[in-house]
């Protein structure tokens, strides 16, 4: 196997190398002859914008009737509308950077950004200046500068040409055109050229004066003389010295874009597969050496999984199973692991069944401890108002327990009810109230419509209201008023009742809600912790929390520990308990 990869590795990189150089050149004289190909549309572009500029008649005339008129009104008028047509030149790419145009009369017209232009008095001496003189007319590039030729403020470099302007009619000279461009486009084609990160590329024109580059300053440029150029459209691809070098001419403005890139850059990418191929021949021993290792874990690897699965186990997941095609002996054994583990679960979903009917035991036991609480109240009540001859209120009060009996006795439905039921229990209950303290108390019910179907636990207001009455309202000597209404947040439903009664002692309120909080969080413990303490009223008389425990414990347990009872009251101002549930989402 050793011997076979040598001999392929030797063939295969003497292969790689010759389409590695081949690739290299293609690569070259494809990125030089799309760049000539931009830079021919690039500078098209900028020919045709100075070529609009110099056939504006409109523009040319202004600017002689600006040379020769002395009228300072007419010449203002002029020279902002000839500088309305510069900047519609101006707005029609988003590379010129500004326009300037110098008259023979010495005057001049600019279009840049800022509206800072201060122009270089001396530009009649300058060479750029110079050289547009010397022209015939046509198009004159000036290449990139580190700064505008014109606007003294302007810093940032500069990519420059321009063209004499004449009069159209008598082909008379009136001056020239400048405009300078953002030179990202050029230096953008330019490095479209550079095939590695060492390679240099110049513009050079046929004085072997460099246009542009993107060599750094501290690189000094070749001796252009000595390189190859091409002649015509033709590409030259040059790689005998200790660089490769390609070439291509621009037609248009007769430059020469040169590419050089160092044969040490393009031997990395060589060196690169050599090192390659020395990788894929170590993975290649590495794997032999390996190779029984893998069919000796081809027999290990099902009671790893196996393995991996019986820690899911461990840590509670028993809906896994294990699917293997191995020897006989192992999959024997993983039959019988998930048959095992099938049977717990099934056992797992029995108990959690079992666990749900015993919630639902005690919950009916609660419920049923409500019952002969809130009857032997009401057959107290009843006995006091036979003995003070009441008669003819009685037959009021029987009729309202006779609900209340049948109400509080019928459980088909469970131990659940809607909230509407239990507002008309509770107005059974407030008559027999308010018939026996003979207008002392008077009931406020303000319950929002869509409330009125809210499921909730069965004999729920009826315990709070019987404990607001008789500890919180009947040792009143002022009327008392109870308060029932509903809030609503955005996912809670709020059942309030308030009453203005002698209230709740501060360590007796503590007491409850303590108890409210201990029964939320041990709810699943023996029903020995439905014992709940006794509270002493502001009047002094005791009062047991039996119902209010009741209700909060039941609300826990249909609704979870979130939910329940809160109880806030002042002595002498009165108290408040809530019924927190959850709000039923639409349509539920």
């Amino acid at each position: 196997m050793l011997i076979l990869l040598t001999v392929v590795s030797v063939l295969y990189y003497k292969k790689t190398t010759d389409i590695i150089h081949s690739k290299i050149s293609d690569l070259a004289e494809k990125n030089i002859s799309q760049t000539v190909g931009l830079f021919e549309l690039l500078l098209q572009g900028y020919d045709s914008i100075t070529k609009s500029l110099n056939s504006n008649y409109e523009m040319l005339r202004l600017i002689h009737d600006r040379d020769t008129s002395k009228d300072e009104a007419v010449n203002i008028i002029n020279e902002r509308t000839i500088t309305n047509i510069m900047g519609a030149a101006y707005y029609s790419r988003d590379d010129i950077f500004g326009i300037h145009i110098i008259t023979n009369a010495g005057k001049n017209y600019n279009y840049e950004r800022g509206f800072d232009s201060v122009i270089n008095a001396d530009y009649a001496s300058t060479a750029w200046y110079h050289k547009l003189q010397d022209s015939s007319g046509e198009m004159v590039w000036l290449g990139l500068s580190k700064g505008s030729i014109i606007n003294r403020f302007q810093q940032d470099s500069v990519f420059v040409f321009g063209r004499k302007l004449y009069d159209l009619t008598d082909h008379r000279l009136i001056g020239v055109l400048v405009i300078e461009t953002n030179p990202q486009p050029i230096l953008a084609a330019l490095s479209n050229v550079r095939i590695s990160p060492n390679s240099q590329v110049y513009i050079v024109d046929k004085e072997d004066h460099m246009i542009a580059s993107t060599a750094g300053e501290k690189d000094s440029p070749p001796s252009f003389g000595g390189l190859p150029r091409p002649q015509n459209n033709e590409i030259v691809v040059d790689d005998r010295t200790e660089q490769l070098i390609v070439s291509a001419k621009a037609k248009m403005s007769d430059w020469t874009v040169f590419g050089l890139t160092p044969k040490s850059d393009i031997n990395s990418e060589v060196v690169k597969t050599r090192e390659y191929l020395y990788l894929v021949i170590l993975a290649v021993v590495f794997l032999s050496l390996v190779l029984a290792s893998i069919i000796s874990q081809n027999i290990s690897s099902p009671l790893k999984l196996l393995i991996r699965e019986m820690k899911q186990v461990e840590m509670g997941n028993f809906k896994g199973s294990v699917t293997v095609k191995s020897f006989e002996e192992i999959n024997s054994l993983v039959s019988s692991f998930n048959r095992m583990v099938n049977r717990m679960d099934e056992l797992i979903d029995r108990i959690t069944l079992a666990t749900v009917s015993e919630k639902n035991a005690e919950l009916q036991a609660l419920q049923s401890q409500v019952n002969p609480h809130f009857l032997y109240n009401t057959l107290d009540m009843i006995y006091w108002m036979l003995d003070e001859r009441e008669n003819d209120r009685l037959g009021k009060v029987i009729l309202a327990l006779s609900h209340m009996f049948r109400y509080s006795s019928d459980w088909q439905e469970a131990s659940k009810t809607t909230l509407r039921q239990e507002l008309d229990q509770m107005r059974h209950y407030m008559t027999i109230i308010e018939s026996r303290l003979e207008g002392r108390v008077s009931t406020v019910l303000d319950v929002a419509p869509e409330c009125l179907d809210v499921v909730l636990p069965k004999m729920t207001l009826q315990p709070i209201i019987e404990n607001a009455v008789k500890y919180g309202l009947e040792p009143l000597d002022r009327p008392g008023v109870l308060r029932v209404y509903t809030e609503i947040s955005e996912h809670e439903l709020r059942i309030v009742i308030e009453d203005n009664g002698v209230g709740i002692e501060e360590s007796a309120l503590q007491n409850m809600q303590e108890q409210l909080i201990k029964d939320a969080s041990d709810i699943d413990g023996a029903m020995a912790s439905l014992q709940t303490p006794q509270t002493t009223s502001a009047s002094g008389q005791t009062r047991r929390g039996i119902g209010i425990t009741n209700v909060h414990r039941r609300i826990v347990l249909m609704f979870g520990d979130i939910y329940g009872l809160r109880i806030h009251s002042k002595q002498g101002e009165g108290t408040t308990v809530v019924i927190a549930m959850p709000l039923p989402r639409k349509g539920e």
